[in-house]
This record gives structure tokens, sequence and C-alpha cells, in this order.
């Protein structure tokens, strides 16, 4: 689509919304079914899809995005009647008697711009909320996954009229010319950089946001963790999609007395899932691009490499690396790596680790491998971050009653699940009275009734 037809798009979205068909329930139903069924009958494309653009395996592929996918519509269809109704909250004394409900209801034309690192799971899981809380869409996938952007181009169009839900493909002038229209809601997957850019459109119209960016995300090792587990599910958890993951372990803070064995358990895992050649692997991913390639490379020169490290630029390819010697100064320190590379740091106390983490901006995610609970509670207590997952990686994401989101630079707002109806929904608060009884108490004039209305209002 041109740049200059989205006014029109956008204006036609408003006017459907305006007819008031996404309110109904059964009409949200309906529509959240049909694109569960075209999801399956295209399942195939967007596998295929998914491995053009990253290499992802087909396994890697259903696990990290088409499943995920599917899970989210078939928990909005199981539990939007129930999500959707009115919640009655009690009333207070100065307005008996009276009703008071909370209704939650649409925000009307919704934009969702998703990134390319889970260029399908990062669009149409903010899509079913959206659809699920009864708005009007505009899509927008990501330009660097060409192949996954035309699937969902296609699927989309097949499944609804574009008044309703409708894809925008293309690149940055596409990205100025929807941030330039006033969407009654805008949800953003993306980098902080980029996140500052649409919070700063959107302030023009005073338009909501829910901002799901990144940042670096510790995984720290205590001294007393189980370092054979901890080895597997960190390399995991660094190794999914080639690291290019918004919660991936970017750095390792582990406690100096079990960094050698550390070292060792991550690098066994690394030939486990991988083999000695990672790059013959038909289950290892690659680089989304060239200019991300060329940024990985440069970061793998801070520090020293320690295991890995083997690189093909043409073919985008960036082993699982380990980096040791990498300082708080350096780049790989200082920037999101997005990647392949971990680099390897110490401590001596655990409140150490949490000094070193709360001295940067709040991650989006924070790891810990202990088996004390005692340390387990502390590192909670004492850090922010916008989830943490106790020994194991990644996981907390695929859990969709739990919400995802970051605070601070990592983002604001949630998603997934209800709380992706959640984000989509306006909490509207209804009062209704009767007219049978009418206290004369709140009208003038007040002469005299100032202490029984201060004896009224503090009644428990």
């Amino acid at each position: 689509m041109a740049a200059d037809s989205i006014p029109a798009l956008v204006a036609a979205q408003r006017a459907f919304f305006a007819t008031h068909a996404t309110r109904d329930l059964g009409f949200r139903l309906a529509a959240l079914g049909r694109l569960e069924r075209a999801i399956l009958a295209h399942e195939d494309r967007l596998t295929r899809a998914l491995h053009q653009d990253l290499r992802k395996s087909a396994f890697e592929a259903y696990v990290t995005e088409i499943g995920l996918v599917l899970a989210e519509l078939r928990l909005h269809r199981r539990k939007l009647r129930t999500w959707a109704r009115p919640r009655r909250v009690p009333g207070v004394l100065v307005n008996f008697p009276s009703t008071n409900h909370i209704v939650r209801e649409p925000y009307g034309v919704s934009l969702v711009i998703a990134p390319w690192n889970y260029p399908f799971e990062l669009v149409m899981n903010p899509a079913i909320g959206a659809i699920s809380a009864g708005n009007c869409a505009v899509l927008k996938p990501a330009e660097c996954a060409p192949h996954t952007s035309a699937a969902i181009r296609d699927l989309i169009a097949e499944v609804f009229p574009p008044e309703h839900v409708a894809v925008v493909e293309g690149g940055t002038a596409e990205n100025q010319a929807l941030l330039d229209e006033p969407f009654d809601h805008i949800f953003f997957t993306g980098s902080p950089a980029l996140g500052r850019i649409v919070m700063e459109k959107a302030a023009r119209h005073l338009t909501p946001v829910v901002l799901e960016l990144g940042g670096k995300s510790p995984c720290i090792v205590d001294a007393d963790a189980d370092l054979a587990v901890a080895g597997q599910r960190i390399a995991w958890g660094k190794a999914v999609n080639a690291g290019q993951t918004c919660v991936a372990p970017d750095y390792v803070l582990v406690h100096q007395a079990v960094k050698a064995p550390l070292v060792a358990e991550l690098a066994k895992a690394f030939r486990r899932m991988y083999g000695d050649d990672p790059r013959a692997s038909p289950d290892y991913p690659r680089i989304i691009n060239d200019a991300h390639t060329q940024r990985l490379l440069r970061l793998r020169q801070d520090g020293t490499v320690i295991f890995g490290g083997e690189a093909d630029a043409a073919e985008r390819f960036l082993a699982p690396t380990l980096i040791d010697g990498a300082g708080p100064g350096d780049a790989i320190m200082q920037e999101e790596i997005f990647g392949p590379l971990l680099p390897i740091l110490t401590y001596e106390t655990l409140d150490e680790a949490i000094a070193f983490v709360n001295a940067r901006p709040k991650p989006l995610a924070l790891y810990f491998f202990s088996g004390s609970r005692e340390h387990q509670d502390r590192l909670v207590a004492r850090t922010s971050s916008g989830g943490v997952c106790i020994n194991d990686t990644l996981i907390q994401f695929a859990n969709h009653h739990l919400p995802f989101g970051g605070v601070g630079t990592s983002g604001m707002g949630g998603a997934h699940g209800w709380h992706s109806f959640d984000a989509f929904s306006h909490r509207r608060a209804v009062l209704r009275r009767p007219t049978w009884l009418e206290l004369p108490l709140r009208y003038a004039p007040y002469l005299g009734k100032l202490g029984l209305v201060k004896r009224l209002l503090y009644l428990p």
C-alpha cells in the first residue's frame, strides 16, 4: 500500500467502527474463528516464510511463533465472553442507592507495529487482542522479514475486509504516514530508540500506547546453582532464533567461584544442540540481514572469545559465542546484543550483582539461577524488571496467563491473554441511580450540613 493511501484506509476503518459492528461479541468470536482456521490452512506457507527470512526450523517456527499464536487465539475464543462481562464494584454511601460497573469497551481504530525477530507472532498476538476487544486494526509487519510480511498480508486479506483489519507493508515512508494518523491506540514492539519516536508521535494526538521494548536482560548465576541445568537452559535461551529475542539472556553475571564450570557447561550445551559445526545444523537460525551481521561482528571484538565465534558474513551465520573480559564501558555491554554473543562477567556477592543490575536501565527480563529461596526472594525484592524467571530462561513469555511487558526503558503496558484484551480496552465507569429516592443533602443551601457530610464521607 502506498503511503498516500493510508489516510483513506484509516478513515474507512473509523467509519466501519462507527457502525458498532465490532462491539458485538458474536462478531468478534466469528472473526477469531476465521483467523484460526486460516492460520491452520496457511501453516506450511508461514513455516516456509520464517525459514526464508530467519532460517528457522519447522520446530522453532511452530514453537516460538505459529503455535503461540494458535494458543492465544484459542484462549481468547474460550474466555472472551467472561472477559467482556461488566464487572460490578461496590458503591459508596454518598451515591446510595446506585449500581456501579466497570465496562470494557474498544478504543476504536488501533495500530500494531511489529518487529522482524518474531515477525509472525509479534504482529498476530497483538492483533488478536485488538480484534478480541472489538477494535478495528491496521497491522504493520516488519519490512526486514519480507516473506513473512507477504504471508501475513495474504492471510489477513483472506480473512478480513480491510475496513476491519488491514495490513500495510513498506518501510520508513509507510511507518511515518501511519504515525501521522490519529489512531485511537498504538501497540508497538521494537527498540527503545524507536519506541521514543512512536511515543512522541502518539503524544501529538494524545493516543494511548503500549510499548514492548527491550534492553539488556541479565542472567545471574548463584554459587549454589545447578550448573548443568543452568548451562543447558541459558544456552538454549541464547541460541533460540540465534539470540534475536528481546528477552534473551543478554549477559551472564556468574559468581566468580563457579565461572569456569559454568562456561564448560554452556559450551557442552551448545555442542549438544548444534554439534561442533553449528553452520551445518538444520536447527540453527541465521541473522536477519547483512547490516545486523556486521553490527554483531563489531560487537564480537569486545573482550576475548572463549567459545565459538565462527562466522560467515555472506551466509549471515554467527555461531553461539562466549566472550570473556568485556568491560562495562564496552559497546557489547552498552547496547542490546540481539544476537548469539554472550559476555561472561563475575561477581563476589549477591548484593554486588544486584547493584550492577540496578545501576543500569530496567530490563525487560531478569534471570536468576539459584538453589536458595532466600537469595531468590532478595533478588526479586531488590530489583525491578518487566518480568523475572527463576532457574530458566524465556519460558515466562510462553505463559499467556502472565503479563508480558517492560518497565521504564524496557516498555510500558502488558500483553498476552487477558492482558492483551485489557490493553486494547478502555475501562469505562458506569453508575446507575434510580429516581425513587432523593437525598437533598448535596444541594445548596449548605448551612448546617458540613458536619454530617464529614461523618458520612469517612464511614467505612
